[in-house]
């Protein structure tokens, strides 16, 4: 799990820790330099009684304009892939490793940069206090950074993949980003691999 620590993000905490009280914290963490060109931080939204806790790397472009989790093409596929896993949105609660948006500057273009360990670490805080209330039954785990920061540095999604994982009181399944089965060279098969993890995270928890 994420390192709190006496850097990064865990002076931000609030005293009272709750999620209303976290969200309105986060939006003033500066635990890191990507705050300084994010337009916001993008932290969590779901039911605070949510099994499933799903952890994605970062926000993306669309995601750092419009302040929420999984709103662009990545977070299609994802609402397509719980769907279809027969999991309820509403029973799920989506948050990423790091809050802010880490990208770097092509022409007018933000181009998507894969977060620091550095970045991971000082943002673990919010994401160790966000699983803490939850107490969530399963945590699917979306791809290397949510796994860095969950799961430690020498776990490799593609060597555990379809396997349930214990992460403290709480269940873990391990499969890739959604955004990988966009840039995969067979969208479907790589879809498929993501659904048939998606619906193990489904088929482990308790009806």
């Amino acid at each position: 799990m994420a390192k709190d620590g006496n850097t990064g993000a865990a002076r931000f905490l609030p005293e009272r820790l709750t999620l209303p009280e976290l969200r309105r914290a986060a939006a003033h963490c500066e635990g890191c330099d990507l705050y300084r060109d994010a337009t916001q931080t993008v932290f969590g939204e779901g039911p605070s009684q949510a099994r499933f806790l799903i952890v994605g790397e970062q926000p993306g472009d669309q995601e750092d304009r419009k302040g929420a989790p999984f709103v662009g093409p990545a977070g299609r596929i994802l609402d397509k892939g719980l769907e279809e896993a027969g999991i309820d949105r509403q029973d799920a609660y989506l948050t990423n490793a790091v809050k802010h948006f880490s990208f770097t500057l092509r022409g007018k273009r933000r181009i998507h940069q894969k977060p620091t360990v550095a970045e991971i670490e000082a943002c673990g805080p919010w994401l160790n206090a966000e699983l803490a209330l939850l107490k969530p039954e399963m945590v699917v785990v979306l791809g290397a950074t949510a796994a860095r920061a969950l799961l430690g540095a020498a776990f490799k999604v593609t060597q555990h993949r379809g396997e349930v994982l214990e992460l403290g009181e709480a269940l873990a399944v391990a499969t890739i980003h959604p955004s990988a089965v966009l840039r995969a060279p067979d969208r479907d098969e790589a879809y498929q691999g993501f659904l048939s993890d998606l619906r193990l995270a489904r088929r482990s928890c308790s009806s």
